[in-house]
């Protein structure tokens, strides 16, 4: 019984240090990456956001807390609309009344017309008649004026329809753009993401652009970090990467290469070797597909350090298969989402 006690634990002890070479030699930081493979520290980011105001006003609610999260469209905070409403009732009386003098408008081209449909038969008669000598010329010719002063008459009765209609079209725009205000007066949230900061409180009065929240954007997630002269031309854009953060070493997150800077630059301060400090390096970042962002929204969080992996194009355009380590997926590693809507610590 002893004996295969002795046994059990030296496979567990072999099994545990086969673990630690294979995180060591792929995964460690201190390790060097295996041939084909570059790295890079960083840490996990994404874009933050201003809620602000259009325009100028009071604060009137705010509906969120700090380290809440929020999806598109979502109500953040609503401004005071009150002088709004007052001068969307003046718009909406005005639009009324120039949609009423229209009709007045259209009433008197009627008119116009009528009168000079009866001047047109009147002028047609009296042709026939000054024809057979019955009616002088001069009534001839007054039945011809009044006639032309119908069609004049008619004229000015159009043109006065088309100002009354163009007055109707000015006012409805001055209530679309009140209306507008008042929607903007609403802020929503431009996309998915968790409250950095509360800028405001209601009953503060702001000034147009005046900033209400600070989102942190979780539509694009992402790891930046640099890679040396030598790796960064192998690296191409949309290839698979890995992200593996320091809190969870043995899971790898799959990402895409969505950047490498087309300049090289000189290597950032929290590269902390003095031969990577002495050498040029190009920033690249990944991005973590956005589905597997929106299915673990409350998990999400920025701030978290750790180590970015990219596979490097050899001279004959291949690249190389990821090794154990950074293999699993995503899916099959990470917890369940959570439930709730408790707040997260982040590193911006």
């Amino acid at each position: 019984m002893s004996r295969k006690i002795s046994i059990a634990l030296v496979l567990a002890v072999l099994a545990g240090f086969m673990g630690y070479a294979l995180w060591s030699i792929f995964l460690a930081p201190s390790g060097l990456p295996p041939e084909g493979f570059a790295r890079g520290n960083g840490r996990v980011e994404a874009d933050l956001v201003d809620v602000s105001t259009r325009l100028s006003g009071r604060v009137a609610t705010i509906a969120v807390q700090e380290g809440d999260l929020v999806a598109a469209d979502d109500v953040l905070a609503v401004m005071d609309t009150t002088e709004l409403e007052a001068q969307k009732a003046r718009a909406e009386a005005a639009v009324a009344s120039a949609e009423a003098a229209v009709a007045v408008a259209q009433a008197g081209i009627n008119k116009a017309k009528a009168t000079l449909a009866l001047a047109q038969t009147e002028l047609a008669r009296a042709e026939e008649l000054s024809g057979r000598d019955v009616i002088s010329k001069a009534n001839y010719d007054i039945r011809r004026t009044e006639a032309q002063v119908a069609e004049a008459s008619l004229a000015a009765a159009q043109a006065e329809a088309q100002a009354k209609e163009r007055v109707v079209d000015a006012d409805v725009a001055n209530l679309q753009e009140i209306e507008a205000r008042i929607a903007d007066s609403t802020l929503h949230a431009p996309e998915a993401g968790r409250v950095l900061y509360r800028l405001a409180q209601p009953g503060e009065v702001l000034g147009s652009g005046g900033k209400v929240l600070t989102l942190v954007s979780l539509g694009n997630v992402y790891m930046e970090f640099f890679l040396p002269a030598t790796a960064a031309p192998r690296v191409r854009l949309g290839d698979e990467a890995r992200i593996v953060v320091d809190v969870m070493p043995d899971i790898a997150v799959p990402a895409t290469v969505s950047f490498v800077a087309p300049q090289a630059q000189f290597t950032p301060k929290q590269v902390e070797t003095i031969e990577e400090r002495e050498s040029l390096m190009f920033r690249v970042r990944v991005r973590i597909p956005q589905h597997l962002v929106e299915a673990r929204l409350a998990q999400v969080k920025t701030g978290v350090r750790g180590v970015a992996w990219v596979r490097l194009v050899d001279p004959d355009g291949n690249l190389p298969d990821w090794p154990d380590g950074l293999t699993p997926p995503v899916a099959a590693v990470l917890p369940a989402p959570e439930t709730g809507n408790s707040a997260t610590e982040t590193g911006q």
